[in-house]
């Protein structure tokens, strides 16, 4: 199976199954010298764990993260970073009805067709639970920006639920709001009303979809490239590789199809210190695939969870028979809450990914110093104390 990779410089290899013993990921290409441990890690991991509201799967995982490569003395030396978080909540048997009676849209009928076998429980490597492995490696990413000397800020928030649409609101709106409801989303009368419109689908078996918006402040213009490696070629790469999304979108999106180009077009215009810049953003700070240095937003859409109560319709090829099935056990009514997290972690990946190609932060070494051994980072000589 191929796919299980992502980045070109800082590039993670994951693996892992939904109900398998558990899952991981290897970190290549981080510099050294980054001061990190598990707790870091853990924080963005208890964001996007199971069981924490009433508008999430109530499978308890601790997603509790173990480090077991790549580090001394709390810095990162270079070498893979190995990570892993065991399985501990995992119930199969809810699984065996659909082993030969694939559950409707999900991976299950392609997966078995593709491969000739499937891990069956809980959906296997198709599970969203790998997503684990996406935000533990996007913590790393993140905490190599904050030691970097570039001040990269990225938040993300639910924006919509159905066809509830919270209105437009500021970053640190977003920044101040989104943790304080179990929705996500920033602007606060709305997470409620969201919120009671989950729990009528949960009450009636049914899910229902919705999107998350995001932005990425402090990115140097001149990050990305033309063509198949453009900036928003790997935002959508990265975004549509999430479970259950169904559409990207950065700048003015769908709606740049009702603009003519004199509307759309950013001027440009001098600043206070006499750079060069757009004097709007309809691009979304990206042209040409190449940042501008301006605020970099966008939204991703997430369709309604599949597995739901409500009775469906499928077929079992072992009977040869038709099957009127319901998907019982602990699942999401809804995505983008726990997306959140996942969407920011993503973000944060591609951001450094392309730092590192564009020679911004040193691959080698967080400090810049190459050549340099005495580091206040180097492990010491315990027979010297």
């Amino acid at each position: 199976m191929n796919g299980n990779q992502f980045g070109k410089l800082f590039q993670i290899t994951t693996f892992g199954e939904s109900h398998g013993p558990g899952i991981g990921c290897t970190i290549s290409g981080c510099p050294a010298g980054v001061k990190i441990d598990d707790s870091y890690i853990q924080h963005d991991l208890d964001r996007r764990r199971p069981g924490q509201s009433m508008v999430t799967t109530s499978r308890d995982e601790p997603d509790q993260v173990s480090l077991l490569s790549g580090l001394e003395g709390g810095y990162t030396t270079g070498a893979p970073i190995g990570m892993v978080i065991y399985n501990k909540d995992a119930k199969s048997n809810k699984y065996e009805p659909f082993v030969t009676a694939p559950r409707p849209s999900h991976g299950d009928f392609t997966y078995s067709a593709k491969f000739g076998t499937r891990s069956w429980a809980g959906g296997g490597r198709s599970s969203a639970r790998e997503t684990a492995n996406w935000v533990a490696a996007g913590a790393v990413a993140k905490k190599v920006l904050e030691d970097s000397i570039y001040d990269v800020q990225i938040k993300a928030h639910v924006n919509q639920i159905g066809d509830l649409r919270a209105p437009d609101i500021t970053f640190e709106d977003m920044v101040s709001n989104s943790e304080n409801n179990p929705v996500r989303c920033g602007h606060p009368s709305t997470a409620k009303k969201m919120e009671a419109l989950i729990t009528k689908y949960q009450k009636e078996g049914d899910s229902i979809g919705g999107s998350v918006y995001f932005e990425v402040h402090g990115v140097p213009r001149g990050l990305g490239a033309p063509r198949f490696d453009s900036f928003e070629a790997r935002l959508g790469h990265a975004m549509l590789s999430l479970p259950a999304t169904t559409a990207f979108e950065f700048g003015l999106g769908r709606s740049a199809r009702e603009y003519t180009g004199f509307e759309r077009n950013d001027p440009f215009t001098f600043d206070n210190d006499g750079s060069v810049v757009p004097a709007s953003n309809n691009h979304g700070g990206i042209q040409g695939g190449i940042t501008t240095g301006e605020v970099i937003f966008g939204e991703v859409t997430f369709h309604a969870p599949t597995s739901i109560v409500k009775k469906q319709q499928t077929v079992d090829w072992a009977t040869n028979e038709e099957k009127e099935i319901q998907v019982i056990g602990r699942h999401d009514p809804v995505l983008p809450p726990r997306g959140v997290p996942v969407v920011e972690s993503l973000l944060n990946l591609i951001v450094l990914d392309f730092m590192l190609l564009g020679g911004r932060i040193n691959p080698d070494r967080i400090d810049g110093n190459p050549g340099v051994y005495d580091t206040d980072y180097h492990p010491a000589n315990p027979q010297n104390e």
